[in-house]
Order: structure tokens, then sequence, then C-alpha cells
């Protein structure tokens, strides 16, 4: 078996693979790497190991350097989800060898791991070849198995969610899908939430990156009032059996037409139309508002499995309850100029990981 560092020459066959394979998810395609790029100017390391000339495993990891200090591999950034895909667990060990030499050759502090749930197949091989400590915390993503078709998935959900459903479009909001040219708008409402919710907003840049490189992968959606002002949109992602949901928004002042609803529906219909098996709804805290949310649909949870390996042992990761402090620089970020936020948001959200 043959480790080597990938090429965008690789691009095809690293998709084919991911696409394929059992666990792997839109996050994995090569598109994502090409978008931190683009957008974020952070180095790649991603790993292919193969037999006879075939694919059998895949690691991606991006370069993340943080100007203040700390330098980690992390697989992958910015989503929920990353890590190993391998056809069995001793590819999937020696690609997290082959990880640890080049971080320790860069100096590297350590490896940041969000590993596609071990009860799917693929797992990171011995421990006594690769420690690992699981620092799942309180966060899961929601998962919902999705019926042949949009009719069968309404048909299935409880009469009150499909009143909620059908509410928005009697009420004159339209749903659109497309692409590239509906990321204005979608940055609009993304950028105002972002501010409203107290957190740094990540660059249009990024957002364009990642719906021109995943190109017919990835799809915009919107919600308009009856006056034609753009109240939520959301971004989503195509995987072979799965849709990836990493981003929505809608704007509080609209709450009372609930567009939030109609963009769901949307999303989850295409999905369901177009036979993808799975919708991805994302990281959510047992029991807060988003868990609630996307329950309701029907979705599932699964347990988190992020890890982070050290240079000379395990690194537990940082709690995921939210610190006094952070609890401040919130209150205070809601409180400053759109516009400023729009400016400063993405120079601090590059260096925010999750």
């Amino acid at each position: 078996m043959d480790i080597r560092l990938a090429t965008d020459k690789d691009r095809t066959v690293w998709d084919a693979y991911v696409l394929g394979h059992e666990d792997g998810l839109a996050y994995h395609q090569y598109a994502w790497k090409e978008a931190v790029a683009a957008a974020y100017h952070f180095k790649a390391r991603y790993l292919v190991a193969e037999k006879t000339g075939d694919i059998c495993g895949v690691l991606p990891m991006i370069d993340f350097k943080r100007p203040l200090g700390g330098h980690s591999f992390v697989s992958l950034p910015y989503c929920d989800q990353g890590g190993c895909l391998a056809d069995d667990p001793d590819i999937a060990t020696a690609l997290m060898v082959r990880a640890r030499a080049l971080a320790d050759a860069d100096n590297v502090e350590s490896i940041e791991l969000r590993q596609v749930g071990r009860q799917n197949g693929t797992q990171l091989g011995r421990q006594d070849d690769c420690d690992y400590q699981s620092v799942e915390g309180q966060k899961v993503r929601m998962i919902l198995d999705l019926p042949t078709s949009s009719s069968l998935l309404l048909a299935g959900l409880k009469s009150k969610l499909r009143s909620q459903i059908r509410k928005p479009a009697r009420d004159g909001l339209v749903a659109v899908l497309g692409g590239l040219e509906l990321v204005p708008e979608f940055y609009q409402i993304f950028s105002e939430n972002m501010r409203a919710l107290g957190s740094p907003v990540h660059s249009r840049k990024w957002i364009e990156s990642i719906v021109k490189y995943y190109a017919m992968r990835a799809r915009v959606g919107l919600v308009y009032t009856p006056e034609g002002e753009p109240a939520a949109g959301g971004v989503i992602l195509l995987h072979g059996k799965s849709v990836s949901i990493p981003w929505a928004s809608s704007l509080r002042k609209f709450n009372k037409l609930n567009p939030n609803m109609l963009l769901y529906w949307n999303f989850l219909a295409f999905a369901a139309d177009q036979g993808f098996g799975r919708f991805d709804f994302g990281r959510s805290t047992p029991g807060e508002g988003t868990y609630r949310f996307k329950a309701q649909w029907g979705a599932r949870p699964v347990a988190l499995d992020w890890r982070r390996i050290g240079h000379q042992g395990v690194k537990k990761l940082a709690s995921t309850q939210k610190s006094e402090l952070r609890g401040q620089a919130e209150n205070i970020w809601k409180h400053l100029p759109l516009a400023l936020c729009n400016t400063c948001g993405p120079l601090l959200r590059r260096y925010v990981s999750l």
C-alpha cells in the first residue's frame, strides 16, 4: 500500500471514492479543500492510500495556523464532520500514522478529527497505534432518513407540522433554489442573523467559493416575502447518498411569517424527490431550540466523535460549554453596526475552525 499527498490531478478519483463510500459526506469532497484555499488561503494536507493504483482510503486535513499561536491539522474546519474514510481499519490506521509523521515534521501541535460515527463502519484503527480521546460533549448531528418522494415525506409528518409548512405559501411567501446568483441575497440574511447571534460571520468570498467549487453539488435556497424581500436562506451540499446543510438563517423581523419552515421544506422536498436517502441537519445541543426544530421533522441524534491527537499523547479539546467571557463578547458583538461586523467578522471567523 502506498500513501501520498493528493494533488489537484486526483480531484476526480478522490471524489469518486468519497461519493461511493458508506460514510462519505459532502464535506469530504475535494471542493471543500478548493474553497478553503480560495477564500482563506490555508494549505491542505489531503492524504490518499492506494493499492495497485486504486484508492482504498483518504484523510482530508487543512493546515490551520492561528496568528497568535496554535498550529493544527484539522479534518475538517468550518463543518461538523471530516476524518478518515477507508476500506478497513488497518488502512485508516496507516493514514493516521502518516498524518502523525507529517505533523511531527511540520512541528504541528495536534491533529483535530471530526470523525464520521464509528457505528457506520470506518474506524481510526487500533488504540495502541493511534491514541485518542473522545470529546463528543453535548453536541450531536441530526439525521433524517428520507422516503422516496416529498409526498411520502409530507404524509409522514404530523398534521400540525404539515399546517406550518403550508401556511407560509398560503400567505404568499415564495421559495426558490439556485446557485451563485442567489449568494448576495443569502449573505445579506446570513450576515445580519450572525450579528444578531453575537457571532462573527464568514466572508462572502467563503460562501461564493463553496457554491462555485461544488458547482451542481451545491444549491442556495431563498424564501421571499409577498413583497419580494429575502426573509430566509440556506446552502445545501449534495453527496451521493445524503444532503448536508452547513448554513441556514432567517431574519427575526419576519418570524411571524415562518419563512424558516418553508425554507427547510423546500430543501427536504428537493432531497427526497432527487433520491437522496438522508438529510443531515448539522450540529445541535440536545434540548435547545435548534435541536427541537430538527427533531420535529423526525431527525434522530447521532453523537459527534471529535478528537485531538497531540505530539506526545492526547490533548483534550476545550469544553463545549459557553464561558462567561464568550457570553460577554457575544453581547457586545450584537450591538455593533452591521457594516462593522461584516468588515471585521470575516477577519476573526477565518481563525475559528468550528
